[in-house]
């Protein structure tokens, strides 16, 4: 299974990076063998580069294309010297790199709300070092649209100047959320949101997910992969969705609206706390352990300032991890409206729904909104629930802002 198998729906997309993987390697071989006028002619018109930025929708698979590139880049097959394209997903090269073991690719996800310019600092201190396995040394850094913009400052120089064979590759939703001086130093590659039937087929062979729930999950989802996965396989997150999708059923009234409301931030709230307990728990003892702290002994003094940056630093996780419940709940009120819509339309869409035990929207709830509603007012109602996630992008007090959205629903 070649690494590329994971890119569901980027056919062109593998295309390139699959043939900038073969020049790549190309380079790494005239180099071990010292021939300088073979390494520039590789680069001399290569497909490969320094600097990439993949681009897409969320579920389109951005941070997997980039890790696949980054196993290519460290492809050792011996197959290779047969002619046979790097890339293989089999070798120690493959494996590592795909498992987040290879000491030369470094993937970088926050947790947090922004990535600082100390993290920065120290992720371009990094990249300066020689690869340690003799090939390339790949940085993924799947949220580069959350650099502030010290951070991006930062980066630029080592983009614009990377280190010998050293690879960027940043992941953002749109060439928009990066600054114009790092994104006009990186080839861009745009991902399109995966078909569904090719999701579902992902999920069957990949996950032994049942075909019917597979479809069901898919389609719920867009073609959003990671949270079809988590849909077909994790019953909390069906739950969680079919109590998100009985809000429009429920807000005939004001106290209806208001306590639909309260409901949804407390149950984001409460997938804030499930990531959090134990992560939080296990760093904290960690660190103590680090600072020589005894098990029920007080800390070492002149440490109690390490402590106070941890747990800043969980405080801004857990906001990030409950904003982005908030998030994938209102992602699924505005497919239930969409549902909706089509349904006025008289273009009711060929969406499984298996019923309650997968917790997917209910084909009769669909029905039910619509025939008690106008199309304008769905689309009023659909442009009620884009405003709650700018208001929440500006920062606004969350419960203020469900809140506003679903009396919002309401008035239709």
């Amino acid at each position: 299974m070649a690494v590329w198998d994971d890119l569901v729906g980027q056919a062109r997309v593998a295309e390139q990076l699959a043939a900038a993987a073969r020049d790549a390697d190309a380079y790494v071989s005239a180099h071990a063998r010292g021939d300088a006028g073979a390494e520039a002619a590789v680069f001399a018109g290569s497909a490969m580069t320094h600097a990439w930025l993949f681009t897409g929708p969320p579920g389109s698979g951005r941070s997997t294309a980039a890790r696949a590139f980054a196993a290519a880049l460290q492809c050792v097959s011996p197959d290779r010297a047969l002619g046979g394209a790097p890339g293989c997903g089999f070798c120690e090269g493959c494996h590592t790199a795909l498992v987040g073991t290879h000491a030369d690719v470094d993937v970088i996800r926050t947790e947090l709300l922004t990535i600082g310019v100390k993290e920065t600092r120290e992720l371009v201190r990094r990249a300066q070092l020689a690869p340690a396995g003799g090939r390339w040394q790949a940085i993924v850094l799947e949220d580069a649209d959350r650099l502030t913009e010290g951070a991006g400052n930062v980066l630029l120089k080592a983009v614009e100047e990377p280190a010998p064979r050293t690879v960027w590759l940043l992941c953002a939703p749109s060439t928009e959320d990066v600054l114009p001086t790092i994104r006009s130093r990186c080839r861009h590659l745009g991902l399109r949101t995966p078909p569904v039937d090719a999701v579902a087929d992902l999920l069957v062979r990949r996950d032994g997910i049942d075909p019917a729930r597979a479809a069901a999950c898919a389609h719920a989802t867009g073609g959003h992969i990671g949270r079809a996965r988590r849909l077909a396989t994790d019953e909390r997150a069906r739950a969680r969705r079919a109590a998100v999708l009985r809000l429009p059923l429920r807000a005939e009234t004001v106290g209806g609206c208001l306590g639909a409301a309260q409901e949804l931030i407390e149950a984001a709230e409460e997938d804030a706390k499930q990531v959090a307990e134990e992560l939080d728990a296990r760093e904290t003892e960690d660190l103590r352990a680090a600072l020589g702290a005894a098990e029920g002994k007080r800390l070492p003094r002149g440490t109690a300032g390490v402590m106070k940056e941890l747990e800043d630093k969980q405080k801004r996780r857990a906001t990030r991890t409950q904003r982005d419940a908030i998030d994938l709940a209102l992602t699924d009120l505005a497919a239930f409206y969409r549902d909706v819509l089509a349904h006025q339309l008289g273009a009711a869409p060929a969406r499984p729904h298996p019923g309650p035990d997968a917790g997917l929207t209910a084909a009769e709830g669909v029905a039910q909104v619509a025939a008690a509603s106008r199309p304008e007012q769905t689309l009023r109602r659909m442009e009620a629930i884009l405003a709650c996630r700018e208001a929440l992008d500006r920062n606004v007090a969350p419960l203020l802002a469900v809140e506003s959205m679903a009396l919002a629903l309401r008035a239709g």
